[in-house]
């Protein structure tokens, strides 16, 4: 091949890429197609062949990026600017309305809410990150801060552009966009998938979530890209160069870009229309060509967004309005009981498998023994089983006028399934637990809740190894994984030498840990993560929390007496300190916020645009946080200071308009050190 590419040739693949690129965006974005089908395929395979005879000429940004690239090892990590949240729930115009009247009195203001409603699609949560219009990284939501990195996969479906189209108004592409979008199969693509799977002898996929989640999580993108994965954007985390007051312009603004966005949004709308059109959108929702599971409500005003802020997990301006759950009939087989982490035991039913809403249950949780005399729920039973939520299946009720005498009273046991001890019911409660320390159910509870995602994150630490561990006696609490073996892992049923050096160096990454997930894994009852960050940002370290009293615990808002005892009760238990100084003997570090009082920053919103140099981005960010500093994605009048790097954007401009404190990287590290 000469050293020297005829022009001819360099021009017909931009020509190629752009024609490519620009049939993406019309026939998506616009829904416009601009040439047919098998067009598009020939001009595809063109592009692809003169890639391969002239591998110098190929570009991450080529729209051949949709057929694949090469397998990768594993999937690296990638933690999130701005964290992905979940949303709170509502089940009934009742808790709508509710929601409305609580952002109003937050708000305090006369003004009137406007809301913008988007259907729920029923998929999966990803990241995509452009800088200077290009596509640079994309990943999954993954624990809502650290997500995995699937670029590959993404750069495959082809409703997402590698390169943006220019802003209409600023006729640029922004320097820095991260957007959200919702991963999808349609139900003809879902029903395409699962009939080639069976042409090829392979198992079917249960729903079309599942299978664009197992599509997205393929280490060889060249799979993903024969998968019928689509997209739609509904917002964002971090920009530059762009930005907008309302979540309707941003979405607009997201569909000029070249940002697929669903064409069911109904924009700036008050709570009686959100109600109307989420009756509307039920009533059409099994003819939509994709699953949707509800509606998401946002309040429109960005400016109102900031003010409500978030909690631990959800921010306080969204909610998620869901649909009724799915119903089937099913039989109930038998009702065992399980034996949770803090010793409740809990009653299960065990019921004749059945689909609902594209999962299939054979296992629906039945609260306690007083939930099942209120209900009538016997043995043998027909019942009708819904997935509350679509997520957890639960009985509904018992179809009586088909019983036929056979069907039998359950009796909830006086001893534990697992160690036999003496079950104890408090008065004040209506479960029964078991209170023995070494109960192995017990432990392996606690060990699955120390190592989940939210906790230590231990990956390759999973139910079926930990049941093996506990049985064995090389896990008596959850303290031993940090001094596991090689040698004694490699024991273990369909456990190698791979798989066990696997799960040491896992092991080993979740040694670094932040105080506040640390008290989340240790599982105390009634500790879920928002009163665990409550507790790390109140006590700061370890040995102040374990000194702290009740009376100190029951004025902490948030907390209340239920609470305060519980973790008083937890913290004198001698068993519980031995086991927390031998986690921290064994060389976990946690890793703490910094003493915010006095700062001169608490309370201080700053903005950053533009590029640092020396600090990252999040580096910076978690400092301000940690001297009690407020991060915000907009300038307004609220804003302290605009930290400006290097091609600042738009945002310098709007903090000077409004006479905000403008520094450098150099004057932001003083700041720090001060």
């Amino acid at each position: 091949m000469s050293d020297i590419i005829n022009p001819d040739i360099i021009k017909k693949i931009e020509t190629l890429r752009e024609e490519l690129n620009r049939h993406n965006y019309y026939y998506y974005v616009m829904d416009d197609p601009q040439f047919s089908d098998a067009q598009y395929d020939k001009m595809m395979q063109e592009l692809l062949e003169l890639e391969e005879r002239f591998p110098e000429l190929s570009s991450p940004d080529s729209p051949s990026m949709k057929v694949g690239a090469a397998p990768v090892k594993k999937f690296e990590t990638v933690k999130h600017s701005v964290k992905m949240l979940s949303l709170d729930n509502a089940f009934s115009d009742a808790d709508i309305l509710n929601f409305d009247k609580r952002v109003i009195k937050e708000l305090m203001t006369d003004e009137q809410i406007l809301y913008t409603a988007e259907p729920k699609m029923d998929g999966v949560a990803v990241e995509l990150v452009y800088k200077d219009g290009r596509l640079v990284s994309a990943s999954t939501r993954g624990d809502g801060e650290t997500g995995e990195d699937i670029t590959s996969n993404v750069k495959t479906i082809r409703s997402v552009p590698v390169l943006l189209q220019p802003h209409q108004k600023e006729h640029t592409s922004p320097s820095l966009l991260e957007v959200r979008g919702e991963v999808f199969i349609s139900k003809d693509g879902f029903k395409r998938l699962n009939e080639d799977m069976l042409s090829q002898g392979l198992p079917l996929f249960a729903n079309p979530r599942n299978a664009a989640a197992g599509s997205l999580r393929q280490l060889d993108s060249k799979i993903t890209a024969k998968r019928p994965l689509e997209i739609y954007f509904y917002g964002i985390g971090e920009s530059e160069g762009i930005n907008f007051q309302s979540h309707w312009d941003w979405l607009w603004a997201l569909k000029e870009l070249g940002l697929r966005i669903n064409p069911h949004i109904k924009p700036k709308i008050n709570i009686a229309a959100v109600c109307s059109y989420y009756k509307e959108l039920e009533a059409m929702r099994n003819s939509l060509p994709y699953d949707i599971d509800g509606m998401v409500i946002k309040v429109d005003s960005v400016k109102f967004q900031e003010q409500l802020g978030t909690k631990a997990r959800s921010p306080r301006w969204a909610i998620a309005y869901k649909f009724k759950a799915i119903q089937e009939t099913t039989k109930i087989m038998d009702i065992l009981v399980q034996v949770g982490r803090t010793g409740a035991v809990t009653p299960v039913a065990c019921l004749e498998s059945v689909n609902v809403g594209g999962v299939n249950v054979s296992r629906a949780t039945l609260h306690n023994e007083d939930e099942i005399k209120k209900k009538d729920i016997r043995i043998g039973d027909t019942v009708i089983v819904q997935r509350a939520g679509d997520v957890i299946p639960e009985i509904v009720k018992v179809i009586d006028s088909v019983r036929t005498g056979s069907e039998k009273i359950f009796c909830m046991p006086q001893n534990c399934p697992s160690c036999n001890s003496q079950l104890i019911r408090d008065e004040k409660e209506v479960s029964v637990r078991c209170i023995n320390d070494t109960c192995p159910a017990k432990i392996k509870a606690q060990i699955e809740h120390f190592v989940s995602k939210r906790a230590f994150d231990i990956e390759g630490l999973g139910e079926k190894l930990i049941d093996q561990l506990v049985e064995k006696k090389h896990l008596s609490s959850y303290a031993d994984i940090f001094y596991l073996e090689k040698a004694r892992l490699e024991g273990m049923e369909r456990m190698g030498l791979k798989s066990a050096e696997n799960l040491i160096e896992a092991i080993e990454k979740s040694k670094n840990i932040s105080f506040a997930r640390f008290i989340y894994a240790l599982g105390i009852r009634h500790v879920g993560e928002h009163i665990a960050e409550i507790l790390a940002s109140k006590y700061g370290e370890y040995k102040k929390l374990c000194n702290a009293t009740y009376d100190d615990l029951n004025t902490i808002n948030g907390l209340g007496p239920v609470v305060s005892q519980s973790i008083v009760d937890f913290l004198v238990h001698r068993d519980n300190l031995d086991r927390i100084e031998r986690i921290l003997n064994s060389g976990v570090r946690l890793q703490y916020e910094e003493n915010r009082k006095n700062s001169i920053l608490d309370g201080k919103v700053f903005v950053i645009t533009g590029t640092l140099e020396s600090l990252t981005r999040n580096e910076a960010i978690m400092k301000i946080k940690s001297l009690g500093g407020k991060i915000s994605g907009s300038v307004s009048k609220k804003t302290n200071y605009l930290v400006a790097g290097s091609s600042p954007g738009s945002k310098l401009e709007k903090a000077k308009a409004a006479g905000v404190k403008i520094i450098n990287e150099n004057n932001l590290k003083v700041l720090l050190e001060s």
